[in-house]
C-alpha cells in the first residue's frame, strides 16, 4: 500500500471523514448480494474499503439502482469514489485513476434465440436492450444502424423484458451479461465483442491534492493483487486485460 496518508490527502479525498463510496446491485464490478451469507462482494466494495482502510477513515457504502446516478451523485460530491468506465466524456465531469481491469462489452441473447454472433445483432426487427444513461446506451446509436433499441432503468428491469421476450438482446460489459445469464435460464453471451470498457476509479473534480495518493494506492492494489482477488471473489468474467 502507499506510503501513510496525510490530513490534506484525506481531507481531500473524504472531506466528511468517511470514505462514502457508490455501488449499485447486480454487477460484479460494483456489488453482489450473497442470499445465503448475508454477505456483499465486488471489485468497488473490496477496493474501497482497502482504501478507506490505507486512509484510515471508515468505509461509507452509498448503494444506487445503477451507474448513471452514480455519476451524477459523484459530480455533485455527494460521494467520493466511484468505479466505472473511464470514457472521454466522463473525463470532463470527474477526475479518474488509470484503468484497474479492461472488460469486453456484447451481447446477452434471449433463451431459445437464433441470434449466433454478434453480427446478427445488427438487423430490423432487432431489439437491443441497454441500461439507460450507461455505456451501452450512448455508444449503441452510433454502432446499429437497423437494431432498435430499448432502455431498461435497472439490471433487473432487463433480465424481466428478457424473460418476457420484450427484447431480443441485452447490451452491456460482460461481466454483468455473464452474472445475468446465470440467472436466467437458456440466455447465452454472444462470443466476441463491440467494445471495451476501461475501468478505472472516479473521484469528484478539484481534488487534486488526493490524485497523486489514489494513483500510488492503485499501483499498489495491482502489483499486490488485491484488484484481481477482489474480481475473482466477485466471479468476474469477460476480463482481456489488467
Amino acid at each position: 500500500m502507499p506510503s501513510m496518508s496525510s490530513p490534506a490527502i484525506r481531507q481531500s479525498l473524504a472531506p466528511t471523514g468517511k470514505l462514502r463510496v457508490g455501488v449499485y446491485p447486480g454487477s460484479p464490478f460494483s456489488l453482489l448480494h450473497d442470499a445465503a451469507s448475508g454477505e456483499t462482494r465486488g471489485v468497488t466494495v473490496e477496493v474501497g474499503k482497502a482504501l478507506a482502510a490505507s486512509l484510515d477513515i471508515p468505509y461509507e457504502q452509498v448503494e444506487f439502482p445503477r451507474m448513471a446516478e452514480i455519476l451524477v451523485a459523484l459530480k455533485a460530491q455527494r460521494i467520493d469514489l466511484a468505479l466505472s468506465n473511464k470514457t472521454p466524456a466522463r473525463a470532463n465531469d470527474h477526475d479518474w485513476s488509470p484503468p484497474l481491469l479492461l472488460v469486453e462489452c456484447g451481447y446477452l441473447v434471449a433463451a431459445g434465440s437464433p441470434l449466433q454472433s454478434i453480427d446478427d445483432i445488427d438487423r430490423a426487427g432487432i431489439r437491443v436492450g441497454v441500461t439507460e444513461g450507461g455505456t451501452s446506451y450512448h455508444v449503441l446509436p452510433q454502432k446499429l444502424q437497423s437494431a432498435t433499441l430499448l432502455a431498461a432503468k435497472t439490471i433487473d428491469g432487463a433480465i424481466a423484458m428478457l424473460t418476457k421476450k420484450e427484447i431480443d438482446a441485452y447490451a452491456t460489459n460482460k461481466a454483468i451479461l455473464f452474472e445475468m445469464a446465470d440467472r436466467i435460464a437458456g440466455t447465452r453471451v454472444l462470443d466476441g465483442h463491440w467494445g471495451l470498457e476501461h475501468i478505472a476509479l472516479a473521484i469528484p473534480p478539484g481534488r487534486e491534492a488526493g490524485m497523486a495518493y489514489l494513483r500510488e494506492f492503485l499501483s499498489a492494489a495491482k502489483s499486490s493483487g488485491l484488484v484481481m482477488r477482489a474480481a475473482a471473489r466477485a466471479g468476474l468474467r469477460g476480463i482481456v486485460a489488467a
